[in-house]
């Protein structure tokens, strides 16, 4: 089939044609589509080199889906138009998460809930994405009531000026700022602009996209996110309060057999997750599972999972993989 990559040379949207192919999707013609300014570049799928073309040339050429994953302002503006010329638009942007008209999706968590009318699909943010794939199976058995997460966020969540900005302190070179402040040896807790409330724009994604992708309004989640001098992947702190009681043993056991999950929780040895280790694969990790000593039904957890993987690309192809299955596309 013909598939569409909007943002093909971006961190994310190169990462989105390295998945496609791990993942052999069924790709019969790549269309990467860019801004003005990189249209005529070619772009390698497969050992086969593709020029990028314009949004209103990919949408003359008819793909059956097309992966967005080149902004906000770009989704707004172009994924109703792919949507009309009856293509398939899975949006890795925030443009269209919380707008109730559309499907927010984690294919192993609420992936049934597709219909074929779904022309726009929105894919979730990459720090809720790894938070829920480990809350949902012990929010099904235990009934998950409120959610306090913290995170350590890589520089590659924010692009490749974040990676350039990193390496140049590293190295002692001024050059072009993605943050407001220095980030080697460094740690900002602001990712995204301030609310009212306080709270960044990325803590708010947490919050509402957590109750819209597990589909259950009682759910409280509070968050605060942070930027940390990491090339890849992110770690997040999670205190998990649940209405029923639980045993460890069985939390284990249950994430355990959880498709996309691995469990690495040897404390005797130091074994736990590290964004390191998550380089590259699709799971998410979970470890340092343990009791929180000053509440009843509460518990501790460590979530790690590569960003731009399981955060953004592979469940984006994810979710082309399970349309592609049921003959939608």
């Amino acid at each position: 089939m013909k598939v569409a990559v909007v943002g093909a040379t971006g961190l994310v949207g190169s990462k989105m044609l390295q998945v496609l192919t791990e993942r052999n999707f069924p790709v019969t013609e790549l269309i990467p589509v860019a801004s003005e300014k990189s249209v005529g570049k070619e772009v390698t799928f497969k050992g086969k080199q593709y020029k990028v073309v314009s949004a209103d040339t990919a949408i003359a050429m008819k793909p059956a889906v097309a992966l967005f994953s080149a902004g906000g302002g770009t989704s707004t503006e172009w994924a109703p138009k792919f949507a009309e010329a009856g293509i398939t638009v899975i949006d890795n942007s925030s443009a269209w998460r919380m707008d109730p008209t559309k499907k927010l999706v984690v294919p192993e968590i609420n992936g049934k809930t597709l219909t074929p009318e779904d022309k726009i699909i929105a894919n979730p943010n990459c720090s809720t994405i790894q938070m829920v794939l480990a809350l949902n199976p012990l929010h099904e058995k235990y009934k998950i009531n409120r959610v306090v997460v913290s995170t350590y966020q890589s520089v590659t969540g924010t692009g490749v000026k974040a990676v350039e900005q990193l390496m140049n302190e590293r190295k002692g070179i001024d050059g072009p700022k993605a943050y407001a402040h220095q980030i080697d040896l460094n740690v900002i807790p602001q990712i995204d602009v301030f609310l009212d409330n306080g709270y960044t724009k990325e803590e708010m994604k947490m919050v509402k996209e957590t109750v819209k992708i597990m589909g259950d309004s009682n759910i409280r989640v509070t968050a605060t996110t942070v930027r940390i001098p990491v090339m890849g992947g992110h770690s997040e702190s999670v205190n998990v309060a649940f209405d029923n009681e639980y045993d460890l043993s069985e939390v284990r056991s249950i994430l355990e057999k959880t498709p996309g999950i691995i469990v690495v929780d040897d404390p005797a040895n130091a074994k736990y997750p590290m964004p390191k280790d998550a380089h590259e694969r699709d799971e998410v990790f979970v470890g340092r599972l343990r009791r929180d000593e000053t509440q009843e039904k509460t518990l501790n957890m460590w979530i790690v999972a590569d960003n731009l993987r399981k955060g953004a690309a592979t469940n984006a192809v994810q979710i082309a993989e399970f349309l592609h299955a049921q003959k939608w596309i």
